[in-house]
């Protein structure tokens, strides 16, 4: 690993292990279930990219960055003493097929989960759902544990989609973003709208948000929300 990799492998677990902190700080996981991981890019055509990731069954207040592993794009373990996390073969499928991604969140979240064991999309109802998902928030297939095929069946969801969550079906929720923090801001949010949905259902009939509206608020959060693009439109 030359100076610079090792650097920005450094890097990845400080931010990876302050990440996997939010997680149960927003109610999103119990135990030592759930997971944060981001991809480390080494140049090139991607093939020879790291992914840091969480030691498997570990307690989140064991977290530090010393304690996360590091793997290579096919799930195997490249340095770290711990045995890589469960979901480590789907999340490195997900960086092999998905280029633009940088950062992958696994969690059980309750309502999410509910979700999801019903297998049904999160309707999109809400503006914030429009702003951050750009529609519902797709269901994808079941898929067993251990091998690729959670991998497989997120890509095949979020492939071309809007939304950066998707609900597999009997599991839970998982969530992509172009690097780490942003994966976990959608957890966040996922949850957060499903909660939200799933109460208004008990209400009465929801209302979908017409596709135009959806559109124009979609492009609106995501090409002017922020300080960033406020200081840039103010520049210009």
């Amino acid at each position: 690993m030359n100076e610079e990799l090792r650097a920005a492998v450094d890097a990845a677990r400080v931010r990876v292990a302050a990440l996997h902190a939010e997680l149960p700080r927003w109610g999103l996981v119990v135990w030592t279930a759930g997971n944060v991981s981001e991809r480390v890019r080494a140049g090139g055509d991607g093939t020879d990219d790291l992914l840091v990731i969480k030691p498997s069954g570990v307690t989140y207040d064991e977290l530090t960055p010393e304690a996360m592993v590091v793997c290579d794009l096919d799930g195997e373990l490249v340095e770290g003493t711990g045995a890589p996390s469960s979901d480590t073969a789907a999340h490195a499928y997900v960086y092999r097929h998905l280029p633009e991604v940088g950062g992958v969140v696994h969690t059980h979240s309750t309502y999410a989960t509910a979700w999801a064991v019903r297998g049904e999309p999160v309707p999109c109802v809400l503006t914030m759902m429009a702003d951050e998902f750009g529609g519902d928030i797709p269901v994808g297939p079941f898929a067993l544990i251990g091998d690729d095929s959670i991998g497989r069946g997120i890509v095949e969801t979020l492939r071309g989609s809007r939304s950066p969550a998707v609900l597999m079906r009997g599991h839970g929720p998982f969530t992509i973003g172009p690097d780490a923090r942003a994966a976990v801001k959608a957890a966040v949010m996922c949850e957060e709208v499903a909660r939200t949905v799933h109460v208004a259902r008990q209400l009465g009939e929801t209302v979908p948000i017409a596709q135009g509206d959806i559109d124009s608020l979609y492009a609106r959060y995501q090409g002017v929300y922020g300080q960033q693009d406020h200081t840039e439109r103010r520049d210009a």
